[in-house]
């Protein structure tokens, strides 16, 4: 008799079991998503208030939400009016707000100044604003560096960085090769007609006020061996960005231009222009003062590789084509407008308080027998892309010095 084949009825039950599992695992996981996708989206939805941004000083990166109040330029002064650069914005809980302890001061890097900075653009006052970055202290103030996203809350457009639709960090020209769309206006060019071009280029900048250039120091002037140090131009030394001031072993802030040659003092240009601005040890400073540049002297107090007698000062060899091209820098950029000095080198080391300064024949020399190195350069590079907007042209090219001083 025939044997009758089984009913295939386990195998059903197994897809069944199998498939509901699927299901139920599937379910899981849109219910998993689903969570995370809220969470993420109340994360983004909830940016710290200014209040908040300013108890969570602890270098993490966080979106803020406030209004633009005002332009920093110092610890605890803010303008509200009368702007005088584009480096930086005040913001706040509210839009009224006028106490400085109240605010976030906000750094605003080279791609974003076009757009939100109040020299520029003083209609912005008032507005309600969105951004994020590290939350640290900017001019030892509460504050947000290095931001990465800047925008406007509500119906207002939100501007952009000039020429780019997602904020990249402005490319830094090289001086090999890489300046050439900076200085076109100048290549070819000799003479005079190189100087007029150049004083054209370099006059376009940002004017730092004198409380400023303390933080543009700490970054041009960086030791690149320990960034929490700057070196000192004159003695060589490297000493804490924090040992600022003016006591004894403290460094400061010296006017390799002699800020009495032209009678400019710390003014906001010449006298804060930080292409000729330098860290310096408070002895060794005392010990230059307003002198002229020039070879011999006696050994310097606290700088045994710096000369100096009665009219003039020697600096150590691996700086004197640094101090050269710093001031040959001043005479172009400053030739006599927006109220200020015209300066000029010349063959004196007695110019007093002329708006001139001495010897051209030994800047020349000190430029051609110590041309620009790594530090010299990055310097450069750095007051261009984060500080003042301009370069110094006798970085970039050397050459030029004979070219206009012949």
């Amino acid at each position: 008799m025939p044997t009758t084949a089984p009913l295939a009825v386990r195998p059903a039950t197994r897809v069944r079991a199998t498939t509901l599992t699927a299901l139920l695992l599937a379910a899981l996981v849109a219910v998993i998503a689903l969570g995370a996708a809220t969470a993420r989206t109340a994360s983004a939805a909830a940016p710290l208030t200014v209040s908040q941004a300013i108890a969570t000083q602890n270098g993490t990166s966080q979106t803020v939400r406030g209004y633009v109040v005002g332009e920093p330029v110092a610890t605890s002064t803010v303008n509200r009016s009368g702007f005088t650069g584009d480096l930086a914005i005040a913001i706040a809980d509210t839009a009224s707000q006028t106490d400085t302890t109240k605010m976030l001061y906000v750094q605003l890097t080279t791609q974003w100044r076009s757009a939100w900075g109040l020299r520029t653009n003083p209609s912005l006052m008032g507005r309600l604003i969105d951004t994020t970055g590290p939350l640290t202290a900017y001019f030892s103030h509460a504050g947000l560096k290095s931001p990465t996203a800047i925008s406007s809350v509500g119906s207002t457009p939100t501007p952009t960085p000039t020429g780019t639709a997602t904020p990249t960090p402005t490319p830094t020209p090289t001086s090999t090769g890489g300046t050439d769309t900076y200085y076109a206006a100048a290549l070819g060019k000799s003479g005079t007609a190189l100087r007029s071009a150049l004083h054209g280029i370099i006059s376009k900048q940002t004017v730092l006020t004198y409380d400023q250039v303390w933080d543009a120091l700490k970054d041009t002037d960086q030791d690149p061996a320990n960034s929490n140090n700057v070196i000192e131009i004159y003695s060589g030394r490297s000493i804490a960005k924090s040992n600022n001031g003016g006591g004894v072993d403290q460094w400061n802030r010296e006017h390799v231009w002699a800020k009495s040659h032209g009678d400019f003092g710390t003014a906001n240009g010449p006298g804060t222009d930080v292409h000729h601005l330098r860290p310096e040890d408070v002895t060794v400073n005392s010990d230059r003062g307003n002198l002229d540049f020039d070879n011999g002297g006696s050994a310097v107090n606290q700088c045994s590789d710096c000369w100096r007698d009665a009219d003039s000062f020697e600096p150590r060899d691996a700086v004197k084509g640094d101090v050269a091209r710093m001031i040959l820098y001043m005479a172009v950029r400053y030739e006599g407008g927006d109220g200020w000095p015209d300066l000029e080198p010349n063959e004196s080391v007695a110019n007093g308080s002329a708006p001139s300064i001495g010897k051209l024949s030994v800047l020349k020399a000190w430029s051609s027998g110590d041309p620009p190195d790594a530090f010299e350069k990055r310097r450069n590079d750095r007051i261009h892309a984060q500080w003042q907007g301009n370069r110094n042209p006798f970085v970039d090219h050397p050459e030029w010095v004979m070219s206009i001083w012949p």
